[in-house]
């Protein structure tokens, strides 16, 4: 076979696996069972999978294999399943086998059993909790997958050749890393000791699909009314925070009013893993750096936001703002860089200004909480709320406008708002946007950036 190592000898140690995959004894079987929470049937397919990738992995040539079409590879691994089934009494029916077959081809080529969850469009997070549990998260529900991998050890090894492709590792030393796959998805890793039940993988999927404002309108995510006026805020470059928890589709929003900026304008991204994708020319795209495993080199994104004042941005957009770099992404935004956009986790558009202020004092910035609540209201213009709602479904359930200062408080109005009034029959979410009738300030303050006379 092509992909066959040149020595396929037998070895002492291929027959002691053999036997140990035997029929196992009943407190064998009482161990596996509590262990990694599957019946005495699940437990011997797991080890006869362990067999079947052990002998697999002593029989391929890694080199050649790679220089192999995929139909020519998932052939070559079918032949060779097939040979070691036959050579060691397993007794695996067609579907398992086939199954086996296909786990071993996404293991070489991709990121092992969860590499189909990565291909199905409707996922949008993989949640995997040890060898026995993988959650999927489809149209804002999570559910419990049937993907399971073979044992502890199996998941290590997937998660360790994650962490190398982007140089780094993960072990007992290191059992924390966030990395990016080659498809732009984030993952987190966390293993023993801090993971006590098993190496957890936490994935959210690079969403290719770059919606637009219209787009998410016709899916009931907001209003014809409320697309019109982020049009206009984006077209009067007004500095804009979307506010909103996990999962709320921050980054899709952020996604969907970045369209609507001029392709004239020089933009600076900012994220911990790149994610947005603007479609115009000038473009510059910045990603942070964690620590190396000897401590050093780190470069944060107060770093990359001071960094990138010095690089002639017309709008910076902040992937999320967490921590210090507030402080400087308000001062860019006060001095020049109008059109500026950032995301922020928080329930409500004053929760957003108050993690706004307690971000600002914790980055040691000695200012007086007045004149904190004075750079915010004069840098943010509008708070862009999402939320995911009960049924799953992801709505703009606020656009706010920051109107200015009053004594010590900050002024806002509410321009839109989502009212909920019933669930239906299916649990879906009912209800409608409902607009304040307020004018926003900015259509008469920034009436000289619109193309048509308001």
């Amino acid at each position: 076979m092509v992909i066959i190592k040149q020595s396929t000898k037998r070895t002492p140690t291929r027959t002691k696996i053999a036997v140990e995959v035997g029929e196992p004894t009943e407190e064998n079987s009482r161990q596996a069972s509590r262990s990694i929470g599957l019946n005495q049937a699940d437990t011997l397919s797991a080890k006869n999978k362990r067999l079947i990738r052990d002998h697999l992995y002593e029989q391929i040539d890694p080199v050649k294999a790679a220089s192999l079409s995929h139909d020519r590879l998932r052939s070559q691994i079918d032949i060779m399943i097939r040979s070691i089934c036959d050579e060691h009494r397993l007794q695996l029916s067609l579907e398992e086998e086939a199954s086996v077959c296909n786990d071993m081809f996404h293991e070489m080529v991709g990121i092992g059993p969860i590499e189909p969850l990565l291909a199905d469009n409707s996922v949008n997070d993989i949640l995997v909790n040890g060898a026995g549990q993988v959650f999927v998260e489809r149209y804002g529900k999570l559910e419990l997958s049937n993907v399971r991998f073979i044992d502890e050890e199996h998941v290590l090894n997937i998660a360790q050749r994650i962490a190398a492709a982007v140089g780094r590792r993960i072990d007992e030393t290191q059992p924390m890393v966030d990395a990016r796959l080659a498809d732009g998805s984030r993952v987190n890793i966390i293993t023993h000791p801090l993971a006590i039940d098993g190496t957890t993988i936490s994935i959210r999927k690079f969403m290719r699909r770059n919606m637009s404002l219209e787009i998410l309108a016709e899916r009931d995510a907001l209003s014809a009314e409320m697309v019109d006026v982020l049009r206009r805020g984006m077209q009067a470059k007004l500095n804009i925070i979307v506010s909103g928890g996990t999962g709320a589709g921050k980054t899709t929003l952020l996604n969907a009013l970045s369209q609507k900026i001029s392709d004239e304008d020089r933009i600076i991204t900012i994220e911990d893993a790149a994610e947005l994708q603007l479609q115009q020319a000038h473009v510059v795209r910045l990603e942070t750096r964690p620590v190396s495993a000897e401590g050093t080199g780190k470069i944060d994104q107060r770093d990359l936001v001071r960094n990138a004042l010095r690089m002639r941005p017309d709008r910076i957009i902040l992937g999320e703002v967490r921590g210090g770099e507030s402080f400087d992404m308000l001062q860019a935004m006060n001095t020049g860089h109008d059109g500026s956009l950032c995301t922020v986790h928080s329930n409500t558009p004053r929760d957003a200004i108050m993690r706004l202020e307690n971000m600002v004092m914790m980055a040691s910035m000695q200012l007086p909480l007045e004149a904190i609540r004075r750079q915010i209201a004069s840098a943010v213009n509008l708070i862009v709320q999402v939320e995911r709602m009960r049924d799953g479904s992801r709505r703009i359930v606020s656009i706010t406008e920051v109107c200015g200062m009053e004594d010590d408080v900050i002024q806002t109005q509410e321009l839109f708002a989502f009212r909920t009034d019933s669930f239906d029959q299916r649990g879906k979410v009912v209800g409608e946007f409902v607009s304040s009738g307020q004018r926003p300030n900015f259509y008469i303050s920034h009436a000289h950036f619109f193309e048509e006379t308001i």
